[in-house]
């Protein structure tokens, strides 16, 4: 490895805080509660836990504020079910009252967090997602091979189980260093504590949680170790580069940075070379092309053929 590939790990760079100063009474206003009902209801109207808090929509939500300006609310429990996209997946749904202030607190908290995020970080936010990530990828890869003349080896791994190791007090910890209002505080600790351990699949804040947290190793990743080719949606991770032996030191880093956090899940460690075909977020990307991951080309026929069937019988997809 040449001199100018080493890596940088000599000290610890803590990613800054620019403080979020908006009051609790800015935040939790009449109006703010109202427009996060808007936002949440968008595309829910026919399920009928939603409809049961519709009917009486004005006392429900004039309720909720009395509780929340006053210090009472209180977070209620999960209903809990499962779903397979293609991986088995547990869903923690709190109640609709509960997801109108995760609303709230979002709409509040995203765009002052948004803007800190780096630029390379995908998952749950506006304007990324995995096309672009996946797009973001075939530059990289372009520009570490020269256009597929050079040697070109990519570092893949994911966090395991990251929603349920996050760690409560470290992220409540994190929060407070960014916010200011102590009362704000109080109201994020509430839906944070609500759950038993690390954070539900289910809330609207646990996605904006999850980045406030990873945020700490995309900023260690960027600033100290100094990785300019680096990329992570939701618990994925990626790093291109032409030397293996370097990407070996970086998951070295990243793995004793993240070891007091968050578990990695290193038997799905990965350094391969770009040449043989390189899964990224379900597309395999080759020297010239891309396709989809067989798994997911399987799924696909699946889905056509019953859109086929159900276009000859209709009633195949009545419950």
């Amino acid at each position: 490895m040449r001199g100018g590939d080493r890596l940088h790990c000599t000290e610890y760079s803590i990613s800054p805080r620019t403080p979020f100063t908006a009051s609790f009474e800015s935040v939790v206003t009449k109006e703010n509660l109202y427009r996060a009902w808007n936002d949440f209801v968008r595309g829910k109207r026919h399920r009928q836990d939603v409809n049961a808090f519709a009917l009486h929509l004005s006392d429900n939500l004039y309720d909720l504020y009395v509780e929340l300006v006053s210090q009472k609310y209180v977070h209620g429990t999960y209903e809990e079910y499962t779903v397979y996209d293609p991986k088995k997946r547990v869903i923690h749904k709190a109640s609709v009252r509960d997801r109108v202030v995760h609303r709230l607190l979002y709409n509040s908290l995203y765009p002052h967090f948004d803007k800190r995020f780096i630029h390379d970080s995908y998952s749950c936010r506006v304007g990324k997602g995995t096309h672009k990530a996946r797009d973001r990828f075939r530059r990289f890869a372009n520009q570490v091979s020269r256009n597929y003349t050079r040697p070109c080896s990519v570092l893949k791994f994911d966090i395991k189980k990251c929603f349920e190791s996050i760690n409560q007090e470290i992220l409540k910890r994190l929060m407070r260093e960014y916010i200011e209002d102590e009362h704000l505080n109080r109201l994020i600790e509430v839906v944070i504590d609500s759950f038993g351990k690390g954070l539900p699949l289910g809330n609207l804040t646990s996605q904006l949680f999850v980045n406030v947290y990873l945020h700490e190793l995309d900023h260690y990743a960027k600033q100290t170790l100094k990785i300019p080719h680096y990329i992570r949606y939701a618990d994925d991770v990626l790093v291109v580069h032409e030397s293996s032996e370097f990407l070996r030191e970086v998951f070295t880093e990243i793995d004793r940075f993240l070891s007091t956090l968050l578990l990695l899940h290193t038997h799905k460690t990965r350094i391969q070379s770009l040449y043989s075909g390189v899964d990224v977020l379900g597309e395999v990307f080759f020297e010239k092309y891309k396709r989809l991951r067989r798994s997911t080309e399987r799924r696909e026929k699946r889905r056509q053929l019953l859109i086929k069937k159900a276009c000859q019988n209709p009633s195949i997809l009545v419950n």
